[in-house]
Parts: structure tokens; sequence; C-alpha cells
């Protein structure tokens, strides 16, 4: 029994009236009448008595009514209190970021806290070679990723920022002492790519299988955490690509970033089950949007 039914019949009888009850439900008279026949024929009998003049309601339409009140009074009351949840920004939302926090996660965070002070944010790591399973597990709300994700249950921000691409190498690798190594390059060294479950288009932003002219790029092995990934580029096991921004948060002695031309731009962004969207989860994805054009101003002023 569907539900618009049963809203039907229980504005009607309220209304007794089809053009008002019409207009309370959004709906044509019409479709009025067409709900209220469906849910009679599923009973078998006729609820309302109809003339030219008034409509009300038949005894077993009466006694209908009173049993269907208390359930359809609860079923409304719930629905109305989630929409009002929904629509509130309080509470706990646990935000995922890609190994590393950098400056625009936790200044998207505080932003947030300050606008929203009834909602905490908990921060929640997400791996390399998983950066959709807690999304889908329900274990963040709203995650950073790397853009485009091509997922049809996700939906996304648009690109918060573009940063270019570093290639982390030994320190004591031939290439370290570059200033810069074009993307074809990367063809004449191993790169340390990811495991899964990460889709082949998210593993492709991270470690291409060929130069951008096509060229095949030999896979030197893959991890699930930045963290991995780093120790085997100091190991000197093959090379690893990063945005800048973690490029910079990582630097230690026996690593080093080495940026990498003819690459396209890392684009950050957010990603969030689209059936658990929820007012939090937009009001985050606003104020960090608005965060990334404040750093992205002061860039642009910088330079």
């Amino acid at each position: 029994m569907e539900f618009r039914e049963l809203e039907c019949f229980v504005v009607l009888s309220e209304e007794l009236h089809f053009a008002r009850a019409a207009e309370r439900l959004y709906l044509s008279p019409g479709r009025v009448s067409q709900l209220v026949r469906a849910l009679e024929t599923r009973i078998g009998a006729r609820l309302f008595e109809r003339t030219s003049r008034r409509v009300r309601l038949t005894p077993l339409g009466e006694r209908f009514l009173a049993d269907l009140r208390p359930a359809y009074d609860g079923l409304t009351g719930a629905v109305e209190r989630a929409r009002s949840a929904a629509r509130e920004v309080t509470g706990v939302l646990r935000a995922g970021f890609l190994g590393t926090p950098t400056g625009l996660v936790t200044g998207a965070v505080r932003a947030f806290e300050r606008l929203y002070p009834s909602c905490e944010v908990h921060l929640v790591e997400v791996p390399l070679a998983d950066p959709f399973g807690k999304v889908r597990a329900g274990l963040v709300d709203v995650a950073f990723t790397l853009l485009p994700v091509d997922e049809p249950d996700l939906r996304t921000s648009p690109g918060l920022n573009e940063v270019p691409v570093r290639l982390g190498l030994s320190a004591g690798h031939p290439l370290a002492g570059r200033s810069a190594i074009a993307a074809e390059e990367l063809a004449d060294l191993p790169l340390i790519g990811l495991e899964g479950p990460a889709p082949r288009r998210w593993r492709e932003l991270v470690a291409p299988a060929s130069t951008p002219a096509g060229r095949p790029v030999t896979l030197g092995g893959t991890v699930a955490t930045s963290q991995e990934g780093i120790t085997l580029v100091a190991l000197g096991r093959g090379g690893m690509l990063f945005c800048t921004p973690t490029a910079v948060y990582h630097e230690r002695d026996d690593v080093t970033f080495v940026p990498v031309t003819g690459l396209p731009a890392s684009v950050l962004g957010l990603v969030w089950l689209g059936a658990a969207e929820t007012a939090a989860v937009r009001a985050f994805a606003e104020v960090t949007a608005q965060v990334a054009a404040e750093e992205a101003a002061g860039r642009h002023r910088v330079a």
C-alpha cells in the first residue's frame, strides 16, 4: 500500500472537498480522486460517498480513519523530525583526509567550527588505496579526495585547488638533484602504485600506466598508504607522485621531491555518499570552498 494513497485519504477526510485537499497536497483534484479510488480498490469497498454537492466518509471510511490515524500521525511525525534533523548542523561531522592533513584541511575545520559551534569535526585518515571505502561504510561523512571521481553513488564538490605534481625520489637517486623532471622521463624509472580496492581511475591518478606520449611506465610495487610509499621511495625501490602540499609536508633528509612538468595538476575536492547527504555535509562543503578561495586569493596577492 502506497503512503501517498493513505495521505490523500487522511487529508480528504479532513477537508471533505477534493479541490481543498488537492491544494494541501500540491496535486490536481483529478489526481486526488485517482489515488483515493486506488485505495478503495485495494480495500474492496467505498471509503467516501461522493455527490455533486458533498463528500463524506462512509461508515467503513470512518472506522478505517480511526484505525489508521495513530500510525499515520506517528509516521508523518517521524518524517518531519528526520527532515528537521537533516536541516540542523549539530553533533559530530567525520571528515576524512588522505594521509596528510594539509593547511586546507585544518583551515576548513577551524572555519567550519567557528561558523557552526554546535558541530564538532572529527578528522579520520583515509588510506590512499581505499579512498571511498570509509565513505560508503558510513565511517566518515565527507572526505577530501583527488578529482575527478567517477562513482555513481558518490557526489563531489567542485575542485578546491589545483597544485603541481612532484616526484618523490631517494635522496641518492641520479634524478634527485634535478630542478624538474619531464613527464616522459617517468618511463625511465619504476613508479610506486596503489593496492586495491582503489578503482582503476584512482590508481591512474597516483601512478599512471603510461606517459602522456604513451610510453609505458613500470610499476615498482604497490602500497596502501602514503607513509608506506615514502618508505619505499627512501629505500630506492622507485619514485612516487605526490601533490605539492603533501610533498612539502613530508620533506625529509633521505627523500627529495622534484617538480614534474607535463602532467595535469593535482585537483583536490570533497566526496560524500549521495544517499547520506546532510545539512552538515553541505555546510562543510560550502565553508571549505570559501577557505580554498581565500587561500587562492592570498597566493595570488603574494605572487
